[in-house]
């Protein structure tokens, strides 16, 4: 089936995702600070007849922040979501969504008690017609409009502080755009002042996370609008890669003949309009993206600058990254060293772990790689390889948790860069989503890597890694245990055989030297790890 004709047929199904939710975007429910709307099943707020949630106040953090954002009370992101809703719904047991209207993550069932695991594969590994219903998918949720969500387009001191909503539609695949855009914006101070150095989603310790659930979000609005309950998100394993082999045609738009910003006009993201790439006009005018179409899709692998980012992440990048024990450390923003996290997303040197702003490594790299509109933070997700990428740096993420096997106060509590610490919520997301609730193993939230399943041995040797380490430190203290241990065995058992020799009178020569089968099949084997 060619992708035009799947997508005229998948456009008449019915779409939902998250931001701000189209039942609270109304004057009444800013006025009282409430979200809670009804769940469809029962007709009560938060489904609260059937025992699905209730409305209850907002908990917000009292832990301390760090000193990167020395305001309060300017930003509509502080204390999320409370300037405009203090009261939302809470669910019980596996439910979840703005009305308790879902199942958690991992769950399924009309109860959510059924327990679902779904694999996330190699776009390169795919066959043709799931690489076609992928891409098809994509573009279905670019022509489909949010039932459910829609977008503030003014702050709410603009929205006259609630009495004058300011939102508007938008469809399924900039919903998403838009959130990435929105939590790492600029804070507006007034006249032409902006404040920079604040983001939500990235340079801190809820960048993992925080893209954990935007992935996994953007996973169950295509589930939703597909009907294909079985969906997950590909991968582009970009480990010791030469060049874009993803930059194709084929997959997500070849280059364009005359034109080497642009998309190949054979492919239809060529036609795609990127949303919120405007930042700058944005702060002089001290407004928000409306989302409106702002052009093509830029993209020019490649042509980067050479003296930022030469290549693209080698696999010893990756494992010396892996190798890394401390999640976050420091300052806990992008001049941590030895941090896991800033690592990984491109800030510290990919074979030291120290900072190092003025080069791109692993995640950081493959945006500058771009070239484009993958290049300029808020608005990189409307370059559907964002979703690719993203998917494999979450993979490295989850092979991290896995060998290390974190405890969850590893996440700090306290004293991260704002909206960062463990028990904030993450901006714009409505369901609040907490940063420490996804520091954990994937498939614990229903999903897993096709790489990670295969190689039994490799995983068996990840799960082994702590312990090797730990004997690693410890290992003169076992070799000279091991050898006077040896010793004393030895001398006992030589004692012990002297004392049957003299005691039964028997010569050697009539004892048997093997052991008897019957006996051999009667040992057990054991190893003390």
């Amino acid at each position: 089936m060619s992708l035009f004709a799947m997508g005229f047929l998948l456009v008449i199904l019915q779409p939902s995702s998250g931001q701000f939710p189209r039942a609270c975007a109304n004057r009444q429910s800013l006025l009282r600070k409430e979200c809670c709307p009804p769940w469809d099943g029962d007709g009560s707020p938060c489904g609260e007849l059937s025992s699905r949630g209730s409305c209850q106040n907002i908990l917000l953090s009292q832990a301390p922040l760090g000193p990167q954002f020395p305001f309060s009370g300017v930003d509509d992101r502080e204390d999320w979501p409370s300037i405009f809703y203090n009261r939302t719904c809470r669910c019980e047991g596996n439910f979840m969504g703005f009305n308790c209207g879902e199942c958690k993550f991992g769950f399924s069932g009309p109860n959510c008690t059924e327990r679902r695991l779904r694999t996330r594969r190699n776009i390169l590994q795919l066959t043709t017609g799931e690489k076609d219903k992928f891409l098809a998918y994509l573009n279905l949720a670019k022509h489909t409009l949010s039932q459910d969500y829609v977008i503030a387009t003014g702050t709410y001191t603009q929205m006259n502080n609630g009495s004058n909503p300011m939102f508007r539609n938008i469809n399924i695949y900039d919903l998403f755009v838009w959130m990435h855009y929105y939590a790492s914006r600029d804070t507006l101070l007034g006249g032409s002042n902006v404040w920079r150095d604040i983001d939500f989603a990235h340079e801190a310790p809820g960048f993992l996370p925080w893209h954990r659930v935007f992935l996994l979000m953007w996973e169950r609005a295509i589930q939703k609008i597909t009907g294909d309950e079985n969906f997950t998100i590909p991968y582009w394993d970009w480990r010791d890669a030469e060049d874009c082999v993803v930059c194709t045609d084929e997959y997500m738009g070849g280059r364009h003949p005359t034109n080497p910003n642009l998309l190949s006009p054979a492919s239809f993201f060529s036609s795609w309009q990127v949303i919120c790439t405007q930042s700058e006009e944005y702060n002089s005018q001290q407004a928000l993206c409306s989302a409106t179409g702002e052009g093509p899709i830029l993209r020019n692998p490649g042509n980067n600058d050479k003296s930022r980012t030469p290549r693209l992440p080698s696999s010893a990048e990756v494992e010396f990254c892996l190798s890394l024990t401390q999640y976050e450390s420091g300052s806990m923003d992008k001049m941590a060293n030895y941090s896991f996290r800033n690592t990984l997303e491109g800030f510290a040197d990919p074979r030291t772990a120290i900072s190092n702003i003025s080069q791109s490594g692993l995640h950081n790299a493959l945006h500058i790689y771009m070239n484009g509109s993958m290049s300029q933070v808020q608005g990189s997700a409307n370059d559907p390889i964002f979703v690719l990428h993203h998917a494999f740096v979450d993979s490295i993420f989850e092979r991290w948790l896995r060998r290390h096997r974190p405890m969850l106060e590893v996440y700090p509590a306290a004293n991260a860069p704002i909206g960062h610490n463990r028990e904030n919520y993450m901006v714009p997301f409505i369901p609040l989503y907490r940063n420490g609730e996804f520091f954990k193993p994937s498939r614990e939230l229903g999903y897993d890597y096709e790489y990670l399943q295969e190689p039994a041995v490799g995983s068996f040797q990840e799960f082994l890694i702590p312990y090797l380490e730990q004997a690693r430190q410890i290992w003169a203290w076992l070799v000279g245990a091991a050898v006077t241990g040896g010793i004393v065995t030895a001398m006992l058992t030589g004692l012990i055989l002297t004392c049957r020799k003299k005691k039964r009178g028997t010569s050697s020569e009539i004892q048997p030297l093997l052991i008897e089968s019957e006996d051999y099949n009667n040992i057990s084997y054991q190893s003390n790890f």
